[in-house]
């Protein structure tokens, strides 16, 4: 498996669900993410069961399972293909039909769309199959809602346009090992100057993105804060890398290593700012509650359901 792609796919796909306007059973939402996270680890196994020849003349892959003959490469396509049935049952039944045919479609679209098919013969596999990575907070809100809307599509375009710049900065430095592999990656192909120029593009395009959480009104004053802050460092590094010399391996190094930090700030100011609206509203809606409560206690029986709701959980407060 994959720990730190399973972390950001279980991060994004959490920031997905608290977002989602229907609240979740706390027991079902663990289960929901626990079976995205496996869902991530299968689709990590089977990459690694198909790459397992490039992983092996890899410096960075190199001590995977596979190469290092801890697991052989049938163990590691038996035990992919029983976690990624799992996954998409029990995600299914303990949420929805939908959510778990996109945690099915996104790892068909991994595996055998970027894996088995694009990541040998384009250089735009990491574009096409930055997709992939960007469905888990699709996944995290159907799991909530059983349908998708505009905010997930928003979550899902930041995720896939921070894909290439973070991955085409990892392969800068690392141009000669792709080579040696025989994956097409941007700089092996293009070379350095069309790799920087790419990813000033997709930087220049991420940011204003990143604040159409803010822009749209479902993530407050600190997202919009950190969402610019940190575009305009991200901005500034994909500059800076764009400028830098063909030796200055730093500049990459600096723009990849950044690029983690800062898909992590937007999504954990994102569910802050969704915490904060979710107890503001909870506040407000006792408070409500109580104030009718005490000025008419019939009235619950004309009220809509969620007032209806809160104004059960206030008498039961103060009780």
């Amino acid at each position: 498996m994959k720990p730190r792609v399973m972390l950001l796919a279980v991060f994004t796909a959490f920031a997905g669900l608290m977002i989602a306007p229907v609240s979740l059973d706390p027991l079902l939402g663990s289960l929901a993410m626990v079976a995205i996270a496996v869902g991530a680890g299968a689709a990590g196994v089977l990459n690694m069961w198909y790459d397992a020849d490039i992983d092996a003349v890899m410096t960075r892959t190199a001590r995977r399972p596979i190469p290092r003959g801890r697991i052989s490469r049938q163990e590691a396509l038996t035990l992919g293909l029983f976690l990624c049935c799992g996954a998409v049952l029990v995600l299914g039944m303990a949420t929805n039909v939908a959510a778990a045919g996109l945690l099915a479609f996104t790892i068909f679209f991994y595996v055998v769309v970027y894996t088995l098919w694009l990541k040998r013969i384009t250089p735009q596999h990491i574009v096409i199959g930055g997709a992939a990575g960007a469905f888990p907070p699709v996944v995290g809100w159907a799991s909530a809602t059983g349908d998708i809307g505009l905010e997930p599509i928003v979550l899902f375009l930041i995720i896939f346009l921070w894909t290439p710049p973070h991955f085409w900065a990892l392969s800068l430095n690392r141009a000669d090992e792709y080579g040696r592999a025989g994956v097409p990656m941007l700089p092996v192909v293009a070379g350095r100057a069309a790799t920087t120029l790419q990813i000033l593009i997709y930087s220049v395009l991420l940011v204003p993105t990143s604040l159409l959480p803010w822009a749209l009104g479902y993530a407050g004053a600190l997202y919009g804060v950190v969402a610019l802050a940190s575009g305009a460092v991200f901005l500034a590094l994909a500059l800076q890398l764009r400028r830098s010399q063909q030796s200055d391996r730093q500049a990459a190094q600096r723009l990849f290593l950044f690029s983690i930090s800062y898909l992590f700030l937007l999504f954990a100011a994102l569910l802050s700012s969704s915490i904060g609206d979710r107890s503001s509203w909870k506040a407000s809606a006792r408070e409500d509650a109580r104030r009718i409560t005490r000025s008419a206690p019939r009235a619950t029986l004309q009220l809509p359901l969620p007032t209806a709701i809160a104004f059960a959980v206030a008498k039961s407060d103060e009780a």
